[in-house]
């Protein structure tokens, strides 16, 4: 396979790829999924990103068909990504993609109960080892070693959690020891520290070098130390080195020059001679332990290569239990025919901020939980500020992570496989272009045949109201035509009336104001029921806040043309709470 092959390789990226790592490693870097390689070669990180989305699972990206649909995608991989045990995992998690086959999605759902289990069994200390691992594994700039070190750090825990099930099938012991080698292997010099004969054989050359270099210096010492014949000047030289150094004084003997002409050339002779002699040493030491340290990682065997899979296992698996834990994800439930349908469905992206949460539920197609069924599409109106759009989304939710094979925030989730997702925001625009962009982005995949949910925010704000009922009307009867199912947000719910029999109308009611005077609304909606829009409310705060008669008397007459006794019941509820508070 050509590197040009790959979504996302163009000419400039391949040039980039063969001259730093070559054609083959690039593809095998592409196929596991290594991140870190194809940065490290040049990639820009997020292309690499999009590239392995496509290489692992393009049929998977396909569910996304419209662009807000893979923006959601994205906020829910950031998401995911927050959580993960090390850098290297957290570049691997940007990777996942929808999934295609509910085996699949089975098979990863129970890589995160691993994870989750496995955290959770995990103490404070535990889990501070498992960071500090894994910094250790991102910061090494070579993964071989790094993978085993990794793993023999994991295998020290002693945890008894499924999720380390692929270390604990190493043999962590003999690993030990061919991490030792791994590290003290370069390409042509063995480290120190990996054997002390070679060390000390090392410090002595050294030492020969350094008094080599400064022979005056040398026969200075000798001289002051009373030498005055030649025996003596060479027992004084082998003193002098042994006092420096571990060398065997029958060694220095044997490297002394026998023609020497005067004593500077006695003692350069010499020390050259020694050099030589310490060298070959070295090298058949460097031999001896090169031999010994191989042996050692052949023992390890085919573990040493095992060592960067079940590391990169283990933290993907730990990084997604975190996230689940994290929010109190559960997996949800594929089921047959054409539905989804959630009981307690919380919203990731405002748990993610830090904002409270109403669960709700909610359901469109066919499912088995506690709400209405069989309607292949339902009509979602309320207020403003409502809720609404945060409905829609969190199905979006739902529905990606889902087919990611990832639990969902929700006590209980239904969901038929999908092969397009069409999530369409509201974008508020008369522009005849964003009309037409609009259509082109969410009529094809209705249309394709496939397997389709369709999430449509206030289609109307992007065109004239008086033709955006009829739109929205033949969207909704398209759906239901195309054997589709979905959820159209919309205040126009009067100006679609009658919908098909297999849709239904629901409603998100506002229930008042708050001590504060803000809008309070019950986010769960009814089912069955036309949200009604809350003008009255919202007059009714800014009566209750206008600083200026004039001002308070001009919203008095807008609340005439709403409702005044509404506006009335409201202002003394809230007054009335506000008074008995302050008592």
């Amino acid at each position: 396979m050509e590197l040009e092959e790959y979504w996302g390789i163009g000419p400039k990226t391949r040039e980039v790829l063969e001259a730093s790592i070559g054609t083959e490693v690039a593809i095998e870097a592409i196929e596991s999924g290594d991140v870190r390689a194809l940065v490290e070669a040049g990639v820009d990180r997020s292309r690499v990103t999009r590239v392995l989305r496509h290489a692992h699972s393009a049929e998977g990206m396909a569910l996304l068909a419209t662009g807000d649909a893979r923006v959601v995608y994205k906020e829910l991989l950031e998401t995911i990504a927050a959580h993960a045990v090390s850098e290297a995992a957290a570049d691997r998690l940007r990777t996942l993609t929808p999934l295609t086959e509910r085996d699949e999605m089975d098979a990863r759902l129970d890589a995160v109960e691993r994870g989750r289990d496995g955290w959770k069994l995990l103490g404070d200390d535990s889990r501070t080892a498992v960071f500090d691992a894994f910094e250790r594994y991102d910061e090494s700039p070579d993964g071989r070693l790094a993978a085993v070190e990794a793993a023999v750090d994991l295998a020290r825990l002693d945890a008894s959690a499924a999720v380390f099930e692929p270390i604990d099938r190493l043999d962590t012991d003999a690993l030990a020891e061919a991490a030792v080698a791994l590290g003290a292997l370069g390409d042509d010099r063995i480290a120190s520290g990996a054997d002390d004969e070679l060390d000390r054989l090392r410090d002595v050359r050294e030492t020969v070098d350094r008094r080599a270099a400064n022979t005056d210096a040398v026969l200075d010492e000798l001289r002051s130390g009373g030498v005055d014949d030649t025996a003596a000047f060479r027992e004084g030289l082998v003193e002098l080195l042994g006092g420096q150094t571990t060398i065997d004084p029958s060694r220095v003997r044997s490297a002394m020059a026998r023609d020497a002409v005067d004593a500077a050339g006695f003692v350069s002779e010499t020390l050259r001679a020694l050099r030589s002699d310490l060298d070959g040493s070295i090298d058949r030491r460097s031999d001896e332990v090169r031999a010994e340290l191989e042996s050692a990682i052949e023992t390890a065997g085919e573990d040493v290569d095992r060592a960067r899979p079940a590391v990169t296992r283990v933290a993907r698996e730990l990084s997604l239990g975190r996230f689940a834990a994290a929010y109190d994800l559960e997996r949800p439930t594929y089921i047959d025919g054409d539905g989804l349908a959630v009981v307690g469905a919380r919203n990731l992206s405002i748990l993610d901020g830090g904002g409270e949460v109403q669960p709700i539920t909610y359901a469109v197609g066919d499912h088995g939980v506690d709400a209405p069924a069989g309607e292949r599409v339902t009509v979602l109106t309320g207020a403003n500020s409502g809720g609404k759009t945060t409905l829609l989304e969190t199905l979006c939710e739902v529905a990606i992570l889902a087919h990611m094979g990832l639990p969902v925030a929700a006590e209980t989730a239904e969901i038929s496989t999908l092969d397009r997702l069409v999530f369409h925001r509201r974008h508020a625009s008369f522009n005849a272009g964003v009309l037409e962009s609009t259509l082109q982005s969410v009529v094809p995949p209705l249309v394709s045949g496939d397997r389709t949910l369709m999430l449509v925010d206030e289609f109307e704000a992007i065109t004239e109201p008086g033709r955006a009922a009829d739109l929205l009307g033949g969207l909704v009867r398209l759906t239901i035509t195309e054997g589709a199912i979905g959820t159209f947000v919309t205040h126009l719910a009067n100006d679609l009336e009658p919908l098909p029999e297999t849709a239904r109308i629901d409603g998100i009611f506002a229930k008042g104001l708050t001590d504060d005077l803000e809008l309070e609304v019950d986010y769960q909606p009814r089912f069955g029921a036309v949200g009604r829009s809350t003008p009255e409310f919202i007059v009714s705060r800014l009566v209750a806040n206008a600083d200026d008669r004039a001002e308070e008397a001009g919203f008095r007459t807008l609340a005439k043309a709403v409702n005044t006794e509404v506006v009335q019941r409201t202002l003394s509820d809230a007054e009335w709470t506000a008074l008995a508070s302050d008592q």
